[in-house]
């Protein structure tokens, strides 16, 4: 299998492209616009064809590439059905297995960080990875505070769905801001300060009470990535 995570510095933002061999079809998770080059110059390196680019969610902090790897590649843009971007090709249910040339990923509706929010499970069979978006992170959770986020539902999201999953399922979050690239089901169960050992009403009460500022391009990014970033 191909695999490639790449980094947005600006805003700390992590972008999967998945594949199941040099030459075959692709899909990639996350992208954002202003990486767009970065993206198409490994997929051109490896022969890829580019089928599918998703979304795990309409992002506050950068703006996606959905439109413009749609007008260079031709790929299917999706998200989940919840999403208000009318702009995507597709939309994926709880539950959903996509199969792109061997790579196969079950949707599961994650939401908490925003109402939308979905997570994807590689190998759902036996599960491998899962890409978790905002909603889990490295030691921490996609904030609750705005785009009907909600803590109570982030947590079920998390502890109800993402824990179920096996301990060692490698964890690829949207976002690190320490340098972590990776993390597992088992250690953010045991090691993420804001869930480990935690009720729910202390993990709601954490959550209502970090007082973060909002996202620099908060204002720019949620309308035109409604409009897959070509607003």
């Amino acid at each position: 299998m191909i695999f490639r995570q790449f980094f947005d510095p600006v805003s700390s933002t992590y972008t999967y492209l998945l594949a199941s061999g040099r030459g075959r079809e692709a899909l990639i998770i996350d992208p954002v616009k202003e990486q767009t080059a970065q993206y198409l110059d490994a997929i051109d390196a490896l022969g890829l064809k580019l089928v599918r680019a998703i979304d795990t969610h309409t992002h506050a902090d950068h703006i996606t590439a959905l439109g413009e790897l749609r007008d260079a590649t031709g790929c299917v843009t999706l998200m989940g059905e919840y999403t208000k971007a009318q702009c995507v090709s597709a939309r994926v249910r709880d539950g959903e297995i996509l199969d792109v040339d061997g790579i196969r990923l079950q949707a599961i509706y994650t939401p908490g960080h925003t109402d939308e929010s979905f997570s994807f499970v590689l190998g759902p069979d036996a599960p491998r990875a899962v890409f978790t978006g905002d909603v889990l992170l490295i030691r921490g959770t996609g904030r609750t505070d705005f785009q009907a986020g909600d803590p109570h539902k982030s947590w079920d999201s998390i502890v109800n769905k993402l824990f179920r999953l096996p301990d060692d399922t490698v964890v690829y979050p949207g976002h690190d801001y320490k340098g972590w690239t990776s993390s597992s089901i088992i250690e953010e169960k045991q090691r993420n300060p804001r869930l480990a050992g935690k009720t729910e009403s202390q993990y709601v009460e954490i959550m209502r009470n970090l007082k973060l500022p909002n996202p620099k391009l908060m204002d720019i990014a949620v309308p035109a990535n409604l409009a897959c970033g070509q607003a």
